[in-house]
C-alpha cells in the first residue's frame, strides 16, 4: 500500500506541482494517484474523507494534509520533512 495518497484529475496544475514537490522530497515512488475525474466512487470517497471537492487532496499516512497550498505551507514550516521522515519507507 502506498504511503502517500493523492486524489487528483488528469488536468490539474496544482496536482502536478504537489507531485513534483513530493518527488523532490524523495518520496515520488510512494505516491498513489487516485483519479477522481473518471471514477465517481473515488470522488465520493474523497469528499467523504476530506469534506472537500477540490483536488489535489493529499494523505500522508493516515493524516489528511489537504491541498497543494497546505502541502507547501507544511514544507515552508519544516513540518513536511518531519512528517515524511516518520513514514516507514523500508
Amino acid at each position: 500500500m502506498s504511503l502517500i495518497r493523492m486524489y487528483c484529475t488528469g488536468i490539474c496544475p496544482y496536482c502536478d506541482r504537489a507531485e513534483r514537490l513530493l518527488v523532490r522530497k524523495g518520496v515520488g515512488d510512494q505516491i498513489e494517484k487516485i483519479r477522481v475525474d473518471h471514477d465517481h466512487g473515488a470522488m465520493t470517497e474523497m469528499i467523504t474523507r476530506t469534506r472537500r471537492r477540490t483536488v489535489p487532496q493529499i494523505f500522508i499516512g493516515e493524516r489528511h494534509v489537504g491541498g497543494f497550498d497546505d502541502l507547501v505551507e507544511l514544507d515552508m514550516e519544516g513540518e513536511l520533512d518531519e512528517l515524511l521522515s516518520g513514514l516507514n519507507l523500508a
